[in-house]
């Protein structure tokens, strides 16, 4: 029997990735799943999609963090965001890279996550990703030196751009069965999936997709 593969698509920018990450490798691992994960950058898919990045929009930016700190205080985990957000997340994602951190990918991912959204770490600062490394007993000098190579920055490239062929437009997003599953919040949905139990009518779905737009917001002229 062949196991089935759950591919998670983040960027350390997001709360929400970290959120979903927490809960997922339990999640598969009780459903004979294989987890396997892949750094993407955001702003990338933001500039593909067309958008701008919640970081970028004041008042989204304010009800994250006010949402993320709920959500933290109701599951028993502090919330203590980067310490310049939205940061360049280069580094932090070429680091995590498979190629990069091998078989402590899930160390890396896990202490760099806990380090920028529970410790409020400065994700940008190479300096600062090396310590955080090294206090959880990495390499994080031999890390950020193989991060910094061809392979990884083509890698990290090329991850993205199949993120965007496959239809990734944010993070995280959760694929099973080449099914797209956007967002921390549909991690309950995700679980339904694969248990077998889901609800979805995939013909009535079919019949909502097929409705017309009737108005493009772009195009539109106010009288």
């Amino acid at each position: 029997m062949t196991t089935r593969t759950l591919d998670f698509y983040f960027d350390f920018i997001s709360p929400f990735a970290w959120f979903a990450w927490r809960r997922l490798p339990a999640l598969c691992a009780e459903r004979d799943v294989s987890l396997v994960a892949h750094p993407v950058i955001f702003g990338k898919l933001l500039d593909h999609w067309g958008q701008l990045g919640p970081a970028e929009i004041v008042p989204k930016r304010n009800n994250i963090y006010a949402s993320g700190y709920r959500y933290a205080a109701m599951h028993g985990f502090e919330f203590n965001p980067p310490k310049f957000h939205p940061y360049n997340p280069l580094t932090t994602l070429r680091i995590a890279q498979g190629c990069v951190a091998g078989s402590d990918q899930k160390r890396v991912i896990d202490t760099l996550f806990e380090a920028g959204w529970s410790a409020g770490a400065d994700l940008g600062d190479a300096a600062e990703v090396v310590g955080v490394l090294n206090a959880v007993g990495l390499d994080g000098s031999g890390l950020l030196e193989r991060a910094k190579g061809a392979e990884a920055k083509d890698s990290l490239r090329r991850e993205t751009e199949l993120a965007i062929a496959r239809g990734v437009f944010g993070v995280p997003t959760m694929v099973v069965d080449e099914e797209l599953f956007w967002g921390n919040d549909q991690v309950e949905q995700l679980a339904v999936v694969l248990d077998g139990r889901d609800p979805l009518d995939r013909a009535r779905l079919a019949e909502f997709l097929a409705r017309g737009r009737a108005i493009d917001r772009k195009a539109r002229q106010d009288p």
